[in-house]
């Protein structure tokens, strides 16, 4: 297919065109149909996920590990690190433009449409503490 001046201009004005814009936002970059595996920011917060990421690196050593600037450097560093150890390539995405929930994708540069590309989300993890009547009188 040819472009024509039109095409040339909207490209000018607006920059090349690029395929599923909002996808790519959602997945820091990437397209569903490449993603292996995908953490949320409320993951990454909580250390979810790191047993499933890496086997998931494991089975797909040529795939390279997106993380979210907006996740606070030291909730990335144990995917990071984790990457490091498998020799897996990982970036750090900044797009301020758009707020995703969305902190890590484990993405290659191929289409594998893996139907699942998620972790399930568990609840957080809180201490019990006794009550005042229990910790005075040790029963309940």
């Amino acid at each position: 297919m040819k472009k024509d001046v039109d095409d040339y201009l909207q490209e000018g004005i607006y920059g090349p065109k690029e395929i599923n814009p909002s996808e790519r936002r959602k997945y820091l970059g990437t397209l569903r149909e490449r993603i292996v595996l995908v953490l949320t920011n409320g993951q990454l917060v909580q250390g979810q996920g790191l047993a499933e990421m890496e086997q998931a690196m494991k089975e797909h050593p040529d795939a390279k590990l997106l993380l979210d600037r907006q996740v606070s450097y030291r909730f990335r560093k144990p995917y990071r690190q984790l990457a490091n150890e498998q020799g897996i390539q990982h970036t750090t995405v900044d797009n301020q433009e758009v707020e995703t929930e969305i902190g890590a994708v484990l993405a290659v540069d191929y289409a594998i449409e893996k139907e699942d590309i998620t972790v399930e989300e568990k609840p957080p993890q809180q201490e019990e503490k006794p009550g005042f009547w229990k910790s005075l009188f040790g029963r309940s």
